[in-house]
């Protein structure tokens, strides 16, 4: 039967990570891009029942093969016996023990008795990993059954134009519109022609699926660990995702969108269903522009709910979590909890407390990410971890609590926290990246408080270099996150820390939009992009500047996505900048309707072009395009070739605006790259290009490090 956290447990994975971690030998070096591909990203930690031990995946880099690698370690709860167990070519995630502590689950494409993304399990009393999975469409995610008897697998239905396109066995999927992305074909005669992509679909692009093809579903399957019998939950024929198992294993709530056109309303609703096959379902929330999010976590007696909302559609890009409850039998309608919303701060991972009166969740505030205690009736949320602290993932079963966490000079590792005599224990579990880091050198963080233009109170990181003398005069890099709807925050940023370590200053802004500052601080942008981030961002450079760090003669600015398109701002709206880098931005807004994913902010944010007052508004946040001619800042500009995020036609266009003006300007597209660069050698060239074109400009005259040198 599943565990549920207990208070005391999930108070101690949360305050593990505001300890400090184990001291360091004397560094000797500074950071340098080779770097970069030696850091090991650890994630998903999991708690074995007994809570003796914790499975978790390792992200490594192989520049050789040029490749990731992702594989399942292990680690006592002690700290001991640290060891990787799978190493296959084809990569290992999503690692889970089975409630009865029999198996250690994951998933992988390894060769087997099927193609493609399958469950396997490693039987912990010894013995190889076998295929426990012949799934024949797009694995996307499962969840154990308490009783360990079963398993809840989301599957997406096959691309119907590829040669082998069964369905999931004892499927049956419906026609209608369903996500998915056209294959593309090898090209060349005969069989190798790629087939015509028929769009007809309002949302017809994502970014990493390429175009959204009717036709296809992703669907709840039962899958029986013993007869390895697959079967449809329900009968329903649109989307479904987000399974997860009532305590006592005979319910699953997830979520669907059953709106008339999904792609015009992407909110899904909560719905409850018994876990049996062809069950029909209940909706037990509402179908409203809001919808949930994510999955759901049942109370411990099983008749509660709790489910992530989030904000209306016009406020898609800026909205935050909002922790709701509703009855599982559907009785009473959802209800924010007040508590929650009383902090006016986006939470996340919600986990009920045995007691089932409390709600423990991770809260987004000024550029931390801390626990929290939230009652579901009377009273106030508590924080139960001190700040600045950044709290990822996390996990617990029986006595085990761990979490994911950093901090400005510390990659990611996994610690666990245990009650000793009425105090606090902590210790680091893993210990990934301790050789590489004890080696190195960083530079300090603080935090940096300035005024905007309006008054509004805006907050920054600023990161210098090792041994950077106070009252010394240095470039800077103004470094300007994504999203919009994100932070910078205390956690290990290689970026500001290479930076750092090659001379420069750094400046990492929350402007409005950002999270983490509430409501009316997300959503003041909305619609008037430009405005408000270029006041905030100009207020912290001004403040640097002021505190005697950075020479105003020696100023760069750069971003990717978002921290892109207000590069574009930025060097329209200031010449102090001398040099700037723009990734995946795009200046002229209109020219992108209909050519990126964001259809439905366009329609609902801003409006259609063809609205006069929609109309004045797209001209109006265009200016960097529609005035280039104020840019007088050499642009380095960069994009991945199939971006359907920002299309890599927002960097050609500034490109070739620059270029026509006769400012200094380069353009750099990554074949067959999507939003986020993944390939390690593009990625070591982007940071190479930055460094050198920064270096051109802020440090002319100067020898500066490059890429692979020391």
């Amino acid at each position: 039967m599943r565990k549920f956290i207990t208070r005391l447990s999930l108070a101690l994975a949360f305050a593990l990570s505001s300890i400090a971690l184990l001291p360091a030998q004397t560094a000797t070096r500074s950071l340098s891009l080779d770097d970069l591909a030696k850091i090991k990203d650890v994630r998903d930690p999991q708690c074995a029942p007994d809570g003796r031990s914790v499975a978790f995946v390792v992200q490594t880099t192989d520049m050789k093969e040029d490749k990731t690698n992702t594989h399942i370690w292990t680690v006592d709860i002690d700290g001991k016996n640290e060891r990787q167990l799978t190493s296959s070519q084809d990569s290992e995630s999503s690692p889970k023990f089975s409630p009865d502590g029999r198996y250690l689950s994951f998933t992988s494409s390894r060769p087997g008795k099927a193609r493609g993304n399958q469950v396997w399990l490693l039987d912990r009393n010894g013995g190889e990993a076998f295929q426990l999975t012949e799934v024949k469409g797009r694995l996307q995610g499962y969840e154990w059954s308490p009783d360990s008897k079963r398993l809840a697998l989301v599957v997406g239905d096959p691309d119907p134009e590829t040669a082998d396109a069964p369905v999931v066995s004892g499927g049956n999927p419906a026609a209608g519109a369903g996500n998915g992305a056209a294959t593309p074909g090898a090209g060349g005669r005969g069989n190798n022609v790629p087939k015509p992509i028929v769009i007809d679909r309002y949302k017809y692009k994502q970014d990493g699926q390429g175009y959204l093809l009717s036709g296809r579903h992703s669907y709840i399957y039962l899958f029986d660990i013993e007869s390895k019998k697959f079967d449809r939950l329900t009968n329903g024929k649109v989307d479904e995702s987000g399974p997860s198992w009532s305590p006592d294993g005979s319910r699953i709530a997830f979520m669907s969108n059953r709106n008339p056109d999904p792609d015009r309303e992407p909110s899904s609703q909560l719905f409850v269903v018994d876990a049996k096959p062809g069950s029909t379902e209940k909706a037990v929330t509402p179908i409203t522009s809001r919808g949930g999010r994510g999955r759901a976590e049942w109370s411990p007696d099983g008749k509660r709910v709790a489910f992530l909302e989030g904000d209306e559609k016009k406020y898609g890009a800026y909205g935050m979590e909002h922790l709701t409850i509703v009855a599982a039998d559907g009785s009473a309608p959802p209800q924010r909890v007040a508590s929650s919303e009383a902090l006016d701060r986006g939470v996340s991972q919600p986990r009920w407390g045995d007691d089932g009166k409390n709600i423990f969740a991770i809260v987004t505030d000024d550029m931390s990410a801390y626990g929290a205690r939230i009652p579901v009736g009377t009273g106030s949320a508590v924080a139960i971890t001190d700040k600045p602290i950044v709290l990822g993932a996390r996990h617990s079963a029986g006595s085990c609590a761990v979490a994911i966490s950093g901090d400005d000079t510390h990659p990611n590792e996994i610690y666990s926290a245990s009650a000793a005599g009425g105090t606090l224990k902590f210790q680091q579990l893993t210990h990934q990246n301790d050789a590489l880091f004890n080696e190195l050198q960083f530079g300090k963080t603080e935090v940096v408080t300035a005024k905007s233009k309006d008054g509004t109170e805006v907050h920054a990181l600023l990161t210098t270099p090792p041994g950077y003398a106070a009252g010394t005069k240095i470039p800077m890099l103004l470094r300007i996150h994504g999203g919009p709807n994100g932070q910078d925050q205390h956690s290990f940023s290689f970026e500001r820390q290479w930076f750092a370590a090659n001379g420069y200053a750094v400046l990492a802004v929350n402007y409005r939009g950002s999270a983490g500052r509430g409501a009316k601080y997300s959503k003041a942008i909305a619609a008037d992009w430009g405005h408000y981030e270029v006041d905030d961002l100009e207020a912290g450079v001004d403040a640097v500047i002021k505190m005697g760090v950075a020479d105003p003669a020696r100023l760069g600015v750069g971003g990717w996505s978002y921290g892109g398109i207000l590069t574009d701002y930025m060097i329209a709206s200031d010449t102090r900048f001398k040099a700037a880098t723009s990734g995946a931005g795009t200046a002229f807004t209109v020219a992108f309707y209909g050519t990126d994913q964001y259809i439905i902010q366009y329609d609902y944010e801003i409006g259609p072009p063809w609205d006069p007052k929609a109309w004045e508004t797209y001209q109006k946040i265009s200016y960097p395009f529609l005035h280039a001619n104020r840019i007088k800042t050499p642009t380095l500009f960069l994009g991945g070739e199939r971006d359907f995020n920002v299309p890599v036609q927002g960097g050609q266009q500034m490109y070739q605006a620059l270029r026509s003006l006769n400012i200094d300007t380069q353009l750099i597209i990554y074949p067959n790259e999507t939003h986020g660069i993944s390939r390690p050698s593009y990625i070591k060239d982007r940071y190479e290009r930055y460094l050198a074109w920064y270096a051109k400009y802020l440090k002319s005259g100067s020898t500066t490090t490059t890429a692979g040198q020391k």
